[in-house]
C-alpha cells in the first residue's frame, strides 16, 4: 500500500529558522512613522484633501462626445449658457468626458443647471450624449462627512474594545496607535494622489484597518503563546522570535491580498483605480507597522508587566 507523502507548502519567503532582530531597528522605526504621519497630518490640513460629490456636493455629469472630446469648446459653451463649471476633464475614453458644477442651491435651480449643461454640451459637439448626471444638495454632503468621520471612529473604539478583551490593555493601546498611525498616513496619500476623498474611500480605510488589525492579532496571539512557553525569555526577544514565527504566514496573506488588489488598480478605470491604488498602500503600510509600529510599543508598554503576568502564581 503507498504510502502518501505529508503536503508541505512550497512558496516559503524566509526560512523557518530565520531570527531577524527586529526590535534592533525599533526607535528608526518609530521615529519614521512618526515623521510621516506629521507631514501627512500637515498635508491634510494644507492642501487638505480633494472631496469628492459625496462630501462637497454639486453636480457630476459624464457625457459621451461625438468624437474626441474638445474641453476648450466645452468650457466655452457652458460660460456661454452661464454655467461655471469648477472642473472638465476626460473620463476613460478620448470621447467620454467628466463635468463638475458647483452646487447650485434649491432643487428647481439644480434642474435648471442640468439644462442648461445639456444645451451647452449638445451646442459645443452635436451629437453628443448624457451618460449619467448625479447631484448632491450641501445639506446631504455634510452629513455624508459626519457620517463618515463618525464610522472611522467607532471603527477604532470598537478594535480598542476587542483587543483589550482578548488580551491586555498594552496590546490594545498599541494597537490602536499603530491604526491611527496607518490612518493618517493613508490620508497623506490620498492628499499626495490627489484621489477623491469620498464614499468609497471611506469604505477602503475601513477595510485596511480590518486587514491591519488582523495581522496585528496574528502577531500578538503569537506573542501570547510565546509568553507562557519561555518564561524566562526577555521580553525583546521573545517578541522578535513571535514575529519571526509568523513572518510567513503575514508575508503570505499581503502578498495574496496585494496581488487580488493589482489588477483593480491598473485596469479597474476610473471608478476602482482609486479604492485598489489606496488599498494597495494600505496593505504595505499595515503588514510593516505590525512590525516596525505596532511590536516596538508594545514593547515600551509591556517590558516588566507582561512577563510579570505570564509568571505562575507563587505556592506558599
Amino acid at each position: 500500500m503507498a504510502v502518501i507523502p505529508a503536503f508541505r507548502p512550497v512558496l516559503r519567503f524566509v526560512r523557518d529558522d530565520t531570527r531577524i532582530g527586529f526590535m534592533k531597528g525599533r526607535f528608526a522605526g518609530l521615529a519614521t512613522s512618526a515623521a510621516l504621519s506629521i507631514a501627512s497630518v500637515v498635508l491634510f490640513l494644507h492642501p487638505g484633501l480633494k472631496l469628492g460629490l459625496d462630501f462637497s456636493g454639486g453636480v457630476t455629469v459624464e457625457a459621451r462626445t461625438a468624437g474626441p472630446a474638445d474641453t476648450a469648446k466645452l468650457r466655452t459653451a457652458l460660460a456661454a449658457a452661464g454655467v461655471q463649471a469648477a472642473g472638465i476633464q476626460r473620463f476613460g475614453a478620448a470621447d467620454d468626458v467628466l463635468i463638475r458644477l458647483d452646487p447650485a442651491g434649491s432643487e428647481a435651480a439644480t434642474q435648471a443647471q442640468q439644462a442648461k449643461v445639456k444645451s451647452a454640451i449638445e451646442t459645443a459637439q452635436p451629437g453628443s450624449t448624457i451618460l449619467r448626471i448625479d447631484a448632491v444638495g450641501p445639506s446631504v454632503s455634510a452629513e455624508l462627512f459626519r457620517n463618515g468621520l463618525l464610522a472611522l471612529g467607532i471603527s477604532l473604539l470598537m478594535i480598542l474594545a476587542y483587543i483589550w478583551f482578548r488580551f491586555e490593555w498594552e496590546f490594545a493601546l498599541s494597537a490602536v496607535i499603530t491604526l491611527v498611525l496607518d490612518l493618517t498616513k493613508t490620508v497623506g496619500f490620498l492628499v499626495i494622489t490627489r484621489f477623491e476623498f469620498d464614499l468609497v474611500m471611506v469604505a477602503a480605510i475601513l477595510t485596511i484597518l480590518g486587514y491591519s488589525t488582523n495581522d496585528k492579532v496574528v502577531v500578538y496571539d503569537r506573542v501570547r503563546e510565546n509568553l507562557r512557553k519561555y518564561r524566562s525569555m526577555p521580553l525583546r526577544e521573545l517578541i522578535d522570535l513571535s514575529i519571526n514565527e509568523t513572518l510567513n504566514r503575514t508575508l503570505g496573506t499581503s502578498t495574496t491580498v496585494f496581488l487580488a488588489a493589482l489588477p483593480l488598480a491598473l485596469f479597474g478605470g476610473e471608478s476602482l483605480s482609486g479604492f485598489a491604488w489606496v488599498m494597495l498602500f494600505g496593505i504595505v503600510v499595515g503588514t510593516s507597522s505590525s512590525i516596525f509600529i505596532a511590536a516596538p510599543l508594545l514593547l515600551l508598554m509591556g517590558e516588566g508587566r507582561l512577563k510579570r503576568a505570564a509568571q505562575p502564581p507563587k505556592v506558599r
